[in-house]
């Protein structure tokens, strides 16, 4: 597709599966884009994503980004899913491990630019492995921040230049439990520990009663995104 056809694509299916089902979502992205991947970061929204692609194509590729300080709890949930669906997750790491990012940059970077260590361990590896694909599906829900508010079911994304399928845009994060259950579907334990958001050690926190869903990701400063959503 050139862009006028990917900008057509969106618009109409945009307003077309605005109202179906994510399942609907993830078959028309795996019958338009025979080069799809979905990007899992073990997350809640993430896990109920593999659940359905397992069930409509288990040969998509799913993707991770190892930025080398998950929680063990992470790491232990991407080894349960892949043995419970019999299929390996594409690892995607930093050119930069964290000595060398030390080296050039000073220690615990997360601390004194937390957007420069974002974009060495998450976004410029991600711009890296989307280079392979002409879509990708993600687990965007609407209500989870401002930011993504206005997130379609069905986009084009310019920062990547691909298409972008969001699949739970329009669910809550009780539609999301509910699914989990409903179909026995592995997760982090970290989300029973007062942990509804989870990113690296460094910059991830459990979250008190009453506090926003996502008050425990860089917490007391005013970055909300790690820069992969626009």
């Amino acid at each position: 597709m050139n862009l006028f056809e990917k900008e057509a694509f969106v618009t109409k299916s945009s307003e077309e599966y605005e109202h179906q089902s994510a399942e609907a979502v993830i078959r028309l992205a795996v019958e338009k884009f025979s080069s799809l991947t979905l990007a899992c970061s073990f997350g809640a929204e993430d896990v109920v994503l593999v659940d359905m692609l397992q069930k409509i194509d288990s040969n998509v590729d799913i993707f991770y980004l190892d930025t080398n300080v998950h929680f063990d709890e992470t790491y232990e949930t991407r080894d349960r899913l892949e043995q419970h669906y019999g299929k390996k997750f594409v690892r995607v790491l930093p050119k930069l491990t964290l000595d060398e990012q030390a080296e050039q940059f000073g220690d615990e970077l997360w601390k004194s630019n937390a957007n420069q260590c974002c974009n060495i361990r998450k976004v410029d590896p991600l711009t890296d492995i989307l280079k392979n694909y002409d879509a990708w599906i993600t687990g965007i829900r609407r209500d989870q921040a401002p930011t993504r508010a206005n997130s379609k079911k069905v986009e084009y994304d310019a920062k990547f230049g691909l298409i972008k399928f969001n699949p739970l845009a329009s669910w809550t994060s009780e539609d999301v439990w509910n699914y989990i259950r409903e179909n026995d579907v592995i997760y982090n334990p970290l989300h029973d520990r007062n942990y509804p958001s989870i990113g690296c050690t460094h910059c991830t926190r459990q979250v008190a009663d009453g506090e926003d869903p996502r008050a425990g990701r860089w917490a007391n400063s005013d970055k909300t995104e790690c820069g992969l959503h626009k």
